[in-house]
């Protein structure tokens, strides 16, 4: 018996039930565990109570004391730094990446008047939108699907910002009025992947993850990653990535594309190609370059 541990919300839930039914699949037994974490409970702003890291944190420590042999992540929100004793057993097959927005009337971002009220916790999603110069105003939301979008229908915003992958894995993709293109709005690094997070020792359960398990999405965000790991930035840090494995002339080559929000308002963006062999390098060049670009 496999026991997965999951957040009580109906993402994280659907997200846990998608990866039991793949290991029940390949002949499997899973049990799902529900676990509380201090994201779920505490309703302040991320940056206040140490990042999208406290949804994770819960999970880490039973997979220590071994209560659940694996956690499912959105690996958004996993923190950069390793885990001594853990390890990424498998990533499987991204959803879109992209952001979308959820608007009143139907709306698009360039449709919506100057004024507009956009609700997002991200201060990635607010750097980059602030500096299209549309003249919207954004204001910081917390809270599960349900809510964040109760907010528009409710007439407390005007729209709201989410990762298209989750509205695709809760069914709820007809409620999307535009997805974002990358080249106006970057996503997190890793959004749309899960992670599936396991004990390092734990053979058995790393035997039982590898058929889940896609060379191409783990390239992709491995190099996403990195990047926001040299940055030195939290997960709540306005850094955006994407990368994607293309075919080249000389076969798969890994493209990466990064956006750093400023201080002073604005958004650095450059992006760089390489190896598949090593995305870790891809990452971290682009990152110093974009902490070296005036």
């Amino acid at each position: 018996m496999i026991k997965l541990g999951t957040r009580r919300s109906a993402l994280a839930t659907a997200q846990a039930t998608t990866v039991a039914e793949a290991l029940r699949a390949l002949g499997h037994e899973v049990e799902l565990v529900p676990i509380v974490t201090t994201g779920d409970t505490n309703r302040a702003p991320l940056e206040q109570i140490g990042g999208t890291g406290v949804f994770v944190s819960a999970l880490r420590d039973a997979l220590v004391a071994h209560e659940i042999d694996i956690a499912v992540h959105s690996l958004k929100d996993l923190p950069t730094a390793p885990v001594e004793g853990l390890t990424l057993g498998a990533i499987p097959v991204r959803e879109d990446p992209r952001d979308v927005l959820v608007a009143r009337d139907g709306l698009t971002l360039g449709e919506l008047q100057t004024g507009a009220l956009i609700g997002t916790g991200s201060p990635r999603r607010v750097a980059q939108i602030e500096a299209l110069g549309l003249g919207v105003e954004l204001t910081g939301i917390r809270g599960n699907v349900d809510t964040r979008i109760g907010m528009v229908a409710d007439g407390k915003v005007d729209a709201v910002v989410l990762a298209r992958a989750g509205l695709a894995r809760l069914g709820r993709l007809a409620e999307i009025t535009e997805t974002l293109d990358p080249i106006q709005v970057l996503p997190a690094p890793g959004q749309g992947a899960l992670g599936i997070e396991c004990r390092s020792d734990d053979t058995v359960v790393l035997a039982a993850l590898a058929p889940l398990d896609d060379p191409s999405t783990r390239i992709a965000v491995t190099a996403e990653r990195q990047l926001l790991a040299t940055l030195e930035a939290g997960c709540t840090a306005p850094v955006g990535a994407l990368a994607e494995v293309v075919e080249g002339e000389d076969g798969p080559e890994l493209w990466l594309r990064g956006a750093l929000g400023e201080d002073g308002g604005g958004v650095r963006r450059l992006s760089a190609n390489g190896s598949v062999d090593d995305p870790a390098a891809v990452g971290r060049a682009l990152a110093h370059e974009l902490l070296e670009q005036t």
